[in-house]
Formats: structure tokens, C-alpha cells, sequence
């Protein structure tokens, strides 16, 4: 109790310092949480001149200690601004109200200090304990009394969809009920997804797992039984595993019974408004696209208070291999944690991974009025994934040929004969050749030399990016997607792994720019995690975190990440005023109404804890 007790009054720390904060815009953008001693320290300034302009850093007093002329970087396409960049790298001295003046401009105090305090890595893991469904969520765990909530969808029980959808067609439903209690809502709704959830849970595990192989004592106790406010903190198991299975018990009662007949479309079907074309299958082991309300809730709406019918959505083959990747992966990890869970587990990927073989294009087809998609219509990826975790758990031969086969096989986001692309829920590859380059497994060392060889390689691209840019972080894209955020800090996850498996400290660089961006260092001057820095994100689409829908419920917690700019898909109220006016890093509104823009998910929360961990652990 004393440790959940000291937890919470951090976290109050946290937000009433950033309560008070100065809330203006500055014309010098950083980390509004601070610096490390012995890390990089790069400010952003926005300005109109030619030339490099004088600088000067003061301490507390007021008194001017360092100095320095700006580098002119010019004209910044992602920001629409013409930048300097200014670099304190060279200054370590520790200590607290710093400020940076450039002629006019000077920053808000901020602080240099000689390593990561862990706050971040706290609050962020905390957003997954405050999604979870089937349990009230107790005062004694969370930051702020208002935000305790009774239990929503107690028990979560539902059976086959069997409506007519938005065409019309009628679904024909099954002959079954699942009991898929508990897991984490996803996102701002009240919807409990497979795919989305195979790819949280990766992430989260794969931080543990890190920790685990490399020995990393800080890691694993930032991450270790204790250091968390869960009800489970105390029994014996690393509290991040605790909360991971949570979710895995959804994801595992998500897999269809044995011996169960289905209707699904079968085949990439398009068919416009018409209708698809049903199919019945032998759907055994296959996993239900998700459980989600009929309709859209409305905002806001607490969990209790959620009245809508719930179903089960179709099973789809991208969701049967989310299943088969993390149930493998969870084999592994709990094997001499919990013997029987990671039987359990295994039973189910190696199930889940047949039917998958079995029925390789049943694909998310909508549309379904209450519910995301989480749509995709390639494959190969989830494919290759969950081979990879099969095969680094059991070195069975049939998982080694199905990665063999794979075109994917070895290749990293930019590297190998098809390369990944980045991370996302739509885009797995990369984890299944990050596995195979941490996890032991009987590749030839050649193979594994090369699937590190190939991360290495992307995140080298990934500092080429970061030089290219303004803002200096390793991301540049002509638009910026839904939740660009996460597909930085994703980039910051390869850019870990690669100063994990070469020791080059300028990846370690990389993955803290790419946290200077989401902390302050960006064209708006604005944090985008909750509770965190002068001006967080504070009004996110959510249905319960809803304190600017309505008074009467709770400004969000600490440690929540906003999805962050998109100019690529602008389609609610607010960003479709926006479109055409803004430049990639500024299309971004903290108002709730801007689920394109400002959502929170569980796979956007994930890297934030990857990456905050890795950071923590691994400060000089």
C-alpha cells in the first residue's frame, strides 16, 4: 500500500505541475518535461531569419551560463515554418529552472536532470488498467478519485451477430455464447478488438521480454511485480505481465469452439453496396473479429452505462494469426511463470495458426455501424508473424518451412526482398523478424545476423529521416496518418532494438527525438501525453474521459497519448474545417469531437511504454 500510495502522489505531482504551467505558445519548442544530463538536449525555434542567431542559456538566477549561435535549417515542409535548431548537448550540468532566450523568445523554465525519473513509464502503463472491461476500476489504483468507475460489461457475453447490416444483408448469427470478459476497451469506444489487441499485447510483452534477455536490472524492475498500481501487484508476477493478461484472457476467449460451422465471405470480396456472398466454413479454432456494440455510444458514456447490445463479430484470418503470434509469444514468456496459462496459450496458437492455413482469405469486411474495421486486405505480414513466434517458441520444423516460404522472411520495415513497411496494426512483419533477431531460436547464425543486420539498416534510414526534418525527429512522410504519433514512436521501438544490438548510441539519439516530438518539441509547442509537460493533451475522444462533453465526468488520467496530426484522413467535424489549412504536424485539435486527430488506443499507448522504458533503462 505504501507503494501504491506514493505512486498516486506522483502522478498527482504530474498533473497539478502541469495545471499550473505557463499554457502559452512559445516560440522555442522542446521536451517540455526536460532533458537527461548526459543526453541530447535540441530546442526548435521558429523564425523568419536567414542567418544563425545568437543564443544563450540562464540558470535559475537569471544569470547567462552558456551560449551558442542557432543552425539554420530553412524552410520545414512538415511544419510550414522556416526553423533553427538549437543544440545544448554539450551542457550537463543537472539542476532545475533553466531557460533558453534567442533575442525576444525565450522558453518556459524546464529541467535537466541526470536520468528519467520512470513517471512516463508509470502513467502510460496505468491508461491499460484504466481500460479494463468487466471490472470497476478502485479508487486506490488511479491518480484522481473521479476516476473510479463501476464495472462495465459484467459479465461481457455475446453471441453471433445475426442483423441485418448497412446493406441489408441479413447474417445468419451461430449456435453459440462466448464469455469474453475482461480485456481493454481499445480505444475511445467501448469495443474489444482482436487485431488491434495482437499487436498492443506484442509490444508490451516484447519491452518485458527485452528486459529479460539483455539482463536489464533497471528494466525489469520498473516493469517487476510491485512497481505498478494493479490489484495484482504483490503475487509474484512482473506487474506489466499481470496487466498483459488480462487482455490475453480476452484474446483467448475470442477463438471459435471446436466443431463449429460459420457463414463468412470468403475472398478479398468488393462488392460496393451489394452484398457479400456467404460461405459456410469449418471455423474451429478461427478468432472473432471482435465483441462491440450494434451502435455507436454516445459521448460520453460510461462503461456501466453502456445499454447497447453487444455481438460477436465474424471470425477473420487476420484476427485467427493476432491470436496464434501472441498467444505464442505468451507460451514462451509464461512457461516457468504460470505452466498451465502457457499450455493453454500454446494449445491455442498452434489451433489458431491451422485454421489460419486452413481458411487464409476471410477478411474484414463492413461495414458495422458501433464498431471499428480494423480492415486489411494483405496478409503476409500476419502470416509471417505468427510463424515467427511459433517457430522461436516450439522450433518446430512446419513453422520454420512457413517462414522460409514467406517473402517477408528476415525483412525489416526498409530491408529484405519485400520489406515491412512500418509498424501498425495493419503492418506485423517487422515484429516476426524482430523476434527472430532477440528471442534464441535455430535459425542459422548467418540468418539471425542477418535480421539484425536488416533493423539495423532501417533504423538507419530512420536517422536519415530525423536530419531531413525541421523538427529533427526520425519520421517524414508527405502527410501524416491517423495516429501519427504512435508510427513515430513505433520507428523509436527498431530505433531501441538497434542501439540494444549494436550499442551506437546515436539510435539511443533517435528514439529521443522521437520522444522530444511527442512531448513539446513540435510546431504547436504541444505535449501530446496527458498530464505531461506545460501543455498536454487534455480533451481526447473518449467516452468516459469526456470532462469537455460533459463536467460531470473526468478529465483524462496521466500517461494517455493522443493519436496526434493527421492530414491525410479528415473526416469529423472538426479536422473537415481544417482540411486544406494546415500543414502535416499542425493538422491536430485537442477537442473530443476530433476522433481522426485525437483518439487514444491501446496500440498508440503501447510503444509510449516501450519507448519510455527503454529510455529509462538505458540513460547514462
Amino acid at each position: 500500500m505504501i507503494r501504491l500510495a506514493a505512486l498516486s502522489f506522483v502522478f498527482a505531482l504530474a498533473v497539478s505541475s502541469a495545471a499550473l504551467a505557463d499554457e502559452t505558445p512559445r516560440q522555442i519548442r522542446l521536451n517540455q518535461t526536460g532533458f537527461e544530463a548526459q543526453g541530447p538536449k535540441r530546442a526548435i525555434l521558429a523564425d523568419p531569419s536567414k542567418t544563425p542567431l545568437d543564443w544563450t542559456l540562464h540558470d535559475a538566477a537569471g544569470v547567462a551560463i552558456v551560449k551558442g549561435k542557432t543552425r539554420v535549417f530553412g524552410d520545414d515542409a512538415a511544419s510550414g515554418e522556416h526553423v533553427h535548431q538549437i543544440d545544448l548537448s554539450a551542457f550537463r550540468k543537472a539542476g532545475d529552472g533553466y531557460r533558453l532566450k534567442v533575442g525576444a523568445a525565450e522558453s518556459r523554465p524546464f529541467a535537466i536532470r541526470a536520468k528519467p525519473d520512470g513517471r512516463l513509464t508509470r502513467a502510460a502503463m496505468s491508461f491499460f488498467y484504466q481500460q479494463r472491461a468487466s471490472v470497476p476500476i478502485e479508487a486506490k489504483y488511479v491518480e484522481r478519485p473521479d476516476l473510479a468507475r463501476p464495472a462495465g460489461h459484467a459479465p461481457d457475453k455475446a453471441t453471433c451477430f445475426d442483423q441485418a447490416d448497412e446493406r441489408g444483408q441479413v447474417w445468419p448469427g451461430c449456435d453459440y455464447t462466448l464469455d469474453a470478459s475482461k480485456g481493454w476497451y481499445d480505444a475511445g469506444d467501448h469495443g474489444k478488438y482482436v487485431v488491434n489487441g495482437g499487436i498492443t499485447v506484442w509490444t508490451l510483452v516484447n519491452a518485458w521480454e527485452r528486459a529479460t534477455l539483455l539482463n536489464r536490472p533497471g528494466a525489469l524492475a520498473a516493469l517487476g511485480d510491485g512497481a505498478l498500481a494493479l490489484p495484482e501487484a504483490g503475487n509474484g508476477v512482473p506487474d506489466l505481465l499481470d496487466e498483459v493478461r488480462f487482455q490475453l484472457d480476452f484474446l483467448l476467449a475470442m477463438q471459435v469452439p471446436e466443431a463449429k460451422t460459420l457463414q463468412v465471405p470468403v475472398g478479398n470480396q468488393r462488392p460496393g453496396n451489394g452484398k457479400l456472398a456467404l460461405s459456410a466454413i469449418n471455423a474451429s479454432g478461427m478468432a472473432h473479429q471482435k465483441l462491440a456494440d450494434r451502435y455507436w455510444t454516445a459521448l460520453p458514456t460510461a462503461p456501466a452505462d453502456d445499454k447497447q447490445v453487444r455481438y460477436l463479430y465474424y471470425p477473420t484470418t487476420g484476427a485467427t494469426l493476432n491470436l496464434a503470434a501472441v498467444a505464442a509469444q505468451a507460451a514462451r514468456v509464461w512457461k516457468t511463470i504460470d505452466p498451465a496459462f502457457s499450455t493453454k496459450c500454446l494449445e491455442a496458437a498452434r489451433r489458431a495458426f491451422a485454421a489460419a492455413q486452413r481458411h487464409p482469405d476471410i477478411y474484414a469486411i463492413g461495414p458495422f455501424t458501433g464498431s471499428g474495421g480494423y480492415g486489411d486486405g494483405d496478409l503476409t505480414d500476419e502470416f509471417y508473424w505468427a510463424a515467427a513466434e511459433l517457430y522461436a517458441t516450439t522450433g518446430e520444423a512446419t513453422y520454420e518451412s512457413a517462414l522460409r516460404a514467406s517473402p517477408l522472411f528476415l525483412a525489416s520495415p526498409t530491408e529484405g526482398t519485400r520489406p515491412t513497411g512500418d509498424i501498425g496494426w495493419n503492418g506485423v512483419g517487422a515484429l516476426g523478424t524482430m523476434t527472430l533477431a532477440l528471442v534464441p531460436n535455430g535459425l542459422k547464425p548467418a540468418e539471425i545476423a542477418q535480421a539484425r543486420a536488416n533493423l539495423v539498416a532501417s533504423a538507419g534510414r530512420y536517422l536519415s529521416d530525423d536530419v531531413s526534418q525541421g523538427y529533427a525527429l526520425p519520421y517524414a512522410a508527405p502527410g501524416y496518418p491517423w495516429g501519427s504519433n504512435s508510427s513515430i514512436l513505433n520507428r523509436a521501438v527498431v530505433l531501441g532494438l538497434a542501439h540494444d544490438l549494436t550499442g551506437e548510441i546515436a539510435y539511443r539519439y533517435g528514439a529521443v527525438d522521437a520522444m522530444d516530438y511527442v512531448l513539446g518539441r513540435n510546431p504547436l509547442d504541444q505535449s501530446y501525453v496527458s498530464g505531461f509537460g506545460a501543455r498536454p493533451m487534455r480533451h481526447p475522444h473518449h467516452r468516459f474521459w469526456a470532462k469537455q462533453a460533459n463536467p460531470a465526468y473526468p478529465a483524462p488520467p496521466s500517461g494517455v497519448l493522443s493519436g496526434g496530426p493527421n492530414s491525410t484522413n479528415m473526416s469529423d467535424t472538426v479536422a473537415s474545417a481544417m482540411k486544406g489549412k494546415c500543414r502535416p504536424q499542425t493538422c491536430w485539435t485537442d477537442d473530443y469531437r476530433a476522433f481522426t486527430q485525437n483518439e487514444v488506443a491501446i496500440n498508440w499507448n503501447a510503444p509510449l511504454v516501450w519507448v519510455s522504458a527503454f529510455l529509462d533503462d538505458t540513460a547514462r
